[in-house]
């Protein structure tokens, strides 16, 4: 097998070695090919310089333009497998390849790990968590793990409604923070909250129709029990029945004349302040 330190060059962009990367371009065929394969891809420098960095995940494969395998080959050659494939092709074979210009030139294919659903250590024990409602949106949502990343959350925990987080545009957005917080996948809302209440999670439900001014919380107030952050879609936000059924209803004070925020921006605005006291 080919090592960092021998990266293989790709001349076709037909090469059946590089197949994990074909028309990265095509979002349907993308989820067809990913799901048959059981991976997804990874983009950008940034997010594949994090995921040498978790031996937890298995990389079946790297693509690099030239000078950014050069970048790389020293991380390989002292990360965790030294012998993962690497696999370098010239900027129009790899743009061939992925089916549009990627400036960023670099990729790498790794395989997917089962997603748990909420249990007492990877929800019960967490001290701040962020938990998404139908969040559909592949960039929102990648936005969603960077900013928990900043702020301290402890695990992501998604409805079934909610995109892919492992999408190549989840991941990239979220600078490869995807690949380190674990994930943790409920039952439909507002079951799925339930799910989270038995095991001792206290859940604030973002929303501008909330009955309690965030300015006015501290992380104190709710003990020192696992606290959720709670979030919708962008647009629809959170369902009737999820907010009923969760503990409180949180409101961000803005003007008068804006309705909302951006789903990422308000989390973030939200676990800053949380986070602080």
């Amino acid at each position: 097998m080919p090592t960092a330190a021998q990266p293989t060059w790709i001349v076709d962009a037909d090469d059946p070695r590089v197949g994990d990367f074909t028309s990265l371009n095509d979002p349907v065929l993308r989820r067809r090919i990913e799901r048959a394969g059981d991976y997804f891809v990874v983009e950008g420098v940034l997010a594949i310089e994090r995921l040498l960095e978790r031996p937890e995940w298995r990389i079946r494969s790297l693509l690099f333009l030239p000078r950014v395998a050069e970048r790389f080959a020293p991380l390989i050659a002292t990360g965790s497998d030294p012998d993962t494939t690497v696999f370098v092709a010239d900027e129009g074979v790899l743009n061939d390849v992925v089916g549009f210009d990627l400036h960023r030139g670099a990729l790498a294919a790794v395989d997917r790990r089962p997603v748990e659903g909420p249990t007492a250590s990877n929800v019960g024990a967490a001290d701040l968590l962020l938990v998404a409602e139908g969040v559909n949106d592949h960039e929102n949502l990648g936005g969603l793990y960077r900013n928990a990343a900043a702020f301290g959350v402890e695990a992501v925990v998604l409805d079934p409604r909610c995109a892919d987080p492992f999408y190549r545009r989840s991941v990239r957005v979220s600078l490869g923070h995807v690949l380190a917080l674990p994930t943790v996948r409920t039952d439909a809302f507002p079951a799925g909250l339930v799910q989270l209440h038995d095991l001792g999670v206290t859940t604030l439900a973002l929303t501008p129709s909330g009955d309690r001014d965030l300015r006015d919380l501290s992380r104190s107030e709710f003990g020192s029990g696992p606290l959720a952050v709670l979030v919708g879609a962008e647009g629809a936000g959170l369902t009737e029945a999820t907010m009923e059924a969760a503990h409180h209803r949180v409101a961000i004070e803005m003007a008068s004349d804006v309705d909302s925020l951006n789903v990422a921006t308000a989390t973030a605005v939200a676990l800053h302040h949380l986070r602080g006291g």
